[in-house]
């Protein structure tokens, strides 16, 4: 049976809330598909996201929609990520530890640093259930089967981890999806596409708030002068 998953990111609190996408948006949206470079930023999916909210909107920071790949090798397999990072938490990059984007301190002068607050006690937030999700899609050309893309999908989710924390809290609803063309010439262990999978998604949630433009009076990564 034939299934097509669908997920979806609460932004009704930025700009116009009325405005929703129909059918027809659906269809133009199809219709306007290219292999052209992925817009990525504060467009698509990523035009009303947000990350950073525990402590309200007042704290919280622009994000978006960021992607990433890479090929392997001379193998002709590719791996890549598109995901919009809509998350209660912070984005930290890996390389340094550091939060890059996430809740701000009422003085502007840092970051409040969700998890160290949590670690201290602090369970009370303004946060509120079904409004943060970070979703997206793991792709690849290599072939798989079902069980195997779900593997895939699993392993992914490492990425999120690397570069948003908190991430997949009750407050969440984080869900990322795995497809395959099914094109590739080369075999190879679908636990390695995996964790390739991961690499690449973790790029791309950095991406999605570095390329982030603030939007009414919520500032962006770009924005930061501290």
């Amino acid at each position: 049976v034939p299934i097509v998953p669908a997920a979806i990111l609460y932004d009704l609190s930025i700009g116009d809330g009325h405005i929703r996408p129909d059918a027809a948006a659906g269809y133009a949206a199809c219709k306007a598909a290219s292999g052209a470079k992925v817009a990525e930023g504060s467009v698509g999916a990523g035009a009303g996201a947000t990350i950073g909210k525990f402590f309200g909107p007042k704290s919280m920071m622009k994000s978006g929609i960021g992607s990433s790949c890479q090929t392997i090798g001379n193998t002709g397999i590719m791996v890549g990520a598109i995901v919009a990072v809509n998350a209660i938490g912070d984005v930290r990059d890996p390389a340094t530890g550091h939060i890059i984007a996430g809740a701000r301190k009422p003085d502007g002068s840092g970051f409040i640093d969700t998890m160290a607050r949590w670690r201290e006690g602090q369970s009370r937030g303004e946060a509120q259930t079904g409004r943060n999700t970070t979703i997206g899609v793991v792709a690849t050309n290599a072939i798989f089967d079902k069980a195997q893309m779900t593997k895939i999908a699993q392993m992914a989710h490492d990425g999120l981890a690397r570069a948003i924390n908190p991430v997949h809290t009750t407050m969440d609803g984080d869900t990322l999806f795995a497809a395959t063309t099914a094109t590739a010439k080369s075999q190879m262990d679908h636990g390695i596409i995996g964790a390739i999978a991961a690499e690449v998604m973790t790029e791309a949630v950095l991406r999605a708030v570095k390329l982030a433009t603030g939007v009414l009076g919520i500032p962006a990564c770009r924005d930061l002068r501290f």
